[in-house]
């Protein structure tokens, strides 16, 4: 099976958030799409293990923002890559709410939609949730991010929840994910913001010192950016 033809599919990249009894979550998505016209319903397809998919099926409820083609990549290394297990999200993010009380965010974003839930379906590792749009509107003019931009300008491959995952060692063949970061000591480049690790300056805001290669980083290492893990940097 040739993998690399999934990546032909086309989709976009979202914000989808929500939520229940006072806890907010969100993450970054790839799957949403309109599913009717009239009435206006959208799916979205949501891991089991997102903190998230627990606060859409309590408060029955989620929003979606539209990100526009060059978004902050701390956002979507926050949302993209974080739980909201561990960390606030919305801390440093503008957001709003709409007829649901969802919180939509508006950063980085050109439009968005407040949804109510309709229909939940088991689809094994994810719940394709299908939302009727109870309002929607436009933020800011501008194009939107495609996926097929976010993986080739980042060069990136998908979390591990997201519905387009594919184990990297069926695309690569003999490649890991492991093999593609322990490169020769130098420069290594976070892949979701860009923040580029040098063995010369090590990491200070952490306590790493200067000659610190970046293979010995320690497995939790994480970019004092946007918090994305070590299987995110690339060589430069």
């Amino acid at each position: 099976m040739e993998y690399k033809a999934l990546h032909l599919l086309s989709y976009g990249v979202y914000l989808v958030a929500s939520e229940y009894m006072g806890k907010k979550s969100g993450y970054i998505a790839n799957t949403v799409f309109q599913v009717t016209s009239d009435p206006v319903r959208l799916a979205i397809s949501c891991n089991k293990n997102n903190y998230t998919s627990d606060l859409i099926q309590q408060s029955g409820t989620f929003s979606v923002s539209v990100l526009k083609k060059n978004p902050d990549m701390k956002l979507v290394g926050d949302f993209g890559f974080r739980s909201s297990s561990e960390i606030n999200k919305f801390e440093s993010a503008n957001f709003f709410t709409a007829q649901s009380g969802a919180p939509i965010v508006s950063d980085s974003s050109l439009a968005w939609f407040d949804c109510k839930v309709e229909q939940l379906v088991d689809v094994g590792t994810h719940f394709l949730v299908v939302g009727l749009v109870l309002d929607c509107d436009i933020l800011v003019p501008g194009r939107p991010l495609t996926y097929s931009r976010y993986r080739e300008k980042f060069k990136m491959f998908s979390p591990v929840n997201a519905p387009t995952y594919v184990d990297p060692e069926k695309i690569n063949g003999v490649e890991d994910e492991e093999s593609a970061v322990s490169g020769a000591d130098g420069e290594h480049i976070c892949i979701i913001c860009g923040y580029k690790y040098c063995d010369s300056e090590g990491d200070p805001s952490i306590g790493i010192s200067a000659g610190t290669a970046f293979a010995n980083l320690p497995d939790d290492y994480r970019c004092p950016i946007c918090n994305a893990g070590k299987d995110y940097f690339r060589e430069a």
